[in-house]
């Protein structure tokens, strides 16, 4: 039920009082034993507990319905079930297991029993197509998948080019329509083989340095490379999730909100974002994640953090952009216990921050990192205050910098590359950094410079420390001699009324190299009133007029987007960044077209 309560404690955000950002990089240091298994730090230590059985590990939001809630011992007996499953299968240590599902218990059951027994998680998002899911199945050798039914057709089709592949496990046999009980694109029901199989199951003693999980990440050009992760990363990502979370789990400020800890993002469980920064850690700190298999939606976001007494979230920008536009007021509809919100991916920008702590009642902690090296760069506002549209900077345990070139630290405002060094101020390594990419050598070292872990990303520090967002190397571009930053121009874009989401990219010019172009996703309000007018195409001249004034009126005079071109849709990666690359390919070819 919707309750226009809300906690007294959110009305106002809770922002550092002090700043203990330097304090805590010189205080801290890693602790990596030699042996750890993420398997069992999230969910066999806390199945072994005496609370196993009433301790909640994970909730499925079902609309309409009572969610489904597991234990942690429910967890670690079906993930010993499946374990056993894919031994018996031959599955080895080292081995790579597909999963190609969506956020349900069953994903989390797979993720445990794969890491437990040593083999490597390659997970797969439900998105991907037959080409997309053969490259990767082929190129990782990966020997069983399990998929849920949904996506059964496209792995099925993708099987053929796949000789490797011996056994295909189908998830939620028994609820698809068509096929109460088997599906003959699979070889076993993931139900009744975990039925048939003992609940018990040693564990592998893994070394922290041995690999856990396989991650496809793609670049702008070329196939996908498969970022091998270790065991160890995981503990490489707990100071960020922690500070980014405002102390999730744990709080030493208040134990009342530690026990009451409860976290929801919609980022997908295949990507770093949804398994490192949402999935792992909850479980990690034993406390519950919530669970839905279906499309976002901003009334529905909210529904969920209303319903689940979600405490602790990550939001990418462009969900929180929706949630503004959708919904100006929130808390006058739904009763929000929010402690804290994390959001990467894009800038937040200054609009969006504030929406968050006016309406929200807390100030958003931004954060960045890559797949290679996540969770290293970000906000805390119970720590250190966090500025607006700002990346923040190094969390405690990595050393970050900007750098030239040559892998030089760049004097404070000059723009540079975003990268992290392998060891910490202390001069001991860091363990988030991924092992390499999977049989690419070459890719691996030219990701380095020297010990700087270079990201593609540009930035600028300020004299505080502070990291600024420029956008992607391969995003920036010149403009009548102008060097143009996209994300500064889309965040001045979506503060006005007009704008739900946008993206700027060249648009190849003869005489100036290129122009500034938009492209713009109406806000609802304005979807609405263009649907109604007489004339759709007057009613956009308008708008993008007033769009060019509104830019013009707060940025420089060269930044204005010249031409603005209204789309019902953004091309978007699986984990809800713009895909800049494919409008702007998209330009060059109407040029080539017209040369």
């Amino acid at each position: 039920m919707r309750d226009s309560r809300q906690d007294d404690q959110n009305h106002a955000p809770q922002q550092a009082q002090t700043d203990v950002y330097a304090a805590l990089h010189a205080q801290f240091g890693w602790r990596v034993d030699t042996h750890f298994n993420m398997a069992q730090a999230c969910c066999g230590r806390w199945a072994s507990a005496p609370d196993a059985a009433q301790r909640v590990a994970l909730r499925e939001h079902r609309p309409g319905q009572r969610p489904r809630v597991f234990t942690f011992a429910q967890l670690k007996q079906s993930a010993n079930r499946l374990s056993q499953v894919l031994k018996g299968l031959g599955v080895q240590p080292g081995d790579r297991v597909a999963m190609v599902m969506p956020q349900r218990f069953e994903t989390a059951v797979a993720y445990m029993a794969v890491l437990q027994m040593g083999a490597v998680a390659m997970p797969l998002s439900m998105l991907f197509g037959p080409e997309a899911l053969a490259f990767r199945l082929q190129d990782s050798q990966a020997r069983v998948v399990i998929g849920e039914v949904a996506a059964l057709p496209a792995i099925a089709a993708a099987r053929a080019e796949c000789p490797g592949l011996q056994t295909v496990i189908g998830v939620g046999l028994k609820d698809a329509p068509s096929q109460p009980h088997s599906d003959p694109a699979c070889d076993l029901d993931f139900d009744v083989a975990l039925a048939a199989a003992a609940p018990r199951f040693k564990p592998l003693r893994t070394l922290a340095e041995d690999p856990a999980v396989l991650i496809y990440t793609s670049g702008t050009t070329g196939n996908p490379k498969g970022a091998l992760i270790p065991h160890r990363a995981l503990i490489g990502n707990l100071t960020g999730f922690v500070c980014s979370q405002n102390w999730f789990g744990f709080d030493p400020f208040d134990a009342r909100k530690a026990s009451q800890a409860v976290f929801w993002s919609p980022a997908d469980w295949a990507w770093t974002g949804g398994l490192m920064d949402a999935l792992l850690p909850s479980l990690y700190f034993g406390r519950p994640i919530v669970a839905f298999n279906g499309r976002f939606a901003p009334e529905l976001a909210f529904e969920i953090l209303s319903s689940h007494r979600v405490t602790h979230t990550f939001l990418f920008p462009t969900a929180l952009k929706a949630m503004m536009k959708a919904v100006p007021h929130p808390r006058a509809q739904y009763r929000l216990r929010l402690h804290a919100i994390m959001s990467a991916g894009e800038a937040v920008g200054d609009a969006v921050f504030a929406y968050c702590e006016q309406e929200l009642g807390v100030t958003v902690n931004e954060m960045f990192g890559q797949t290679e090296i996540n969770y290293v760069v970000g906000n805390c506002a119970r720590l250190w205050p966090a500025r607006a549209n700002s990346m923040g900077k190094g969390y405690p345990g990595h050393r970050v910098a900007v750098i030239d070139a040559h892998g030089h630290e760049c004097p404070a405002g000059t723009p540079g590359e975003v990268a992290v060094n392998r060891v910490d101020v202390h001069g001991h390594p860091d363990p988030v950094f991924f092992l390499g990419y999977w049989r690419n050598e070459a890719a691996t070292q030219a990701k380095y410079t020297g010990d700087w872990c270079r990201t593609g990303d540009m930035a600028v520090a300020d004299a505080d420390g502070y990291l600024w967002y420029q956008g992607r190397t391969d995003d920036m571009f010149k403009a009548a001699g102008y060097r143009i930053g996209p994300g500064e121009i889309e965040n001045c874009l979506v503060k006005h009324p007009a704008v739900a989401n946008a993206a700027v990219v060249p648009k190849p010019d003869r005489d100036r190299g290129a122009l500034v172009k938009a492209y713009v996703v109406l806000s609802p309000d304005y979807q609405a009133q263009r649907n109604q007018a007489g004339d759709p195409s007057a009613f956009e001249a308008a708008v993008q007029s007033a769009l060019q004034q509104h830019v013009r009126g707060l940025l420089a005079p060269y930044e204005y987007p010249k031409e603005i071109e209204f789309i019902d849709a953004l091309p978007m990666t699986t984990t809800g960044k713009v895909q800049r690359r494919i409008l702007r390919l998209q330009e060059e070819a109407r040029a080539a077209q017209l040369a």
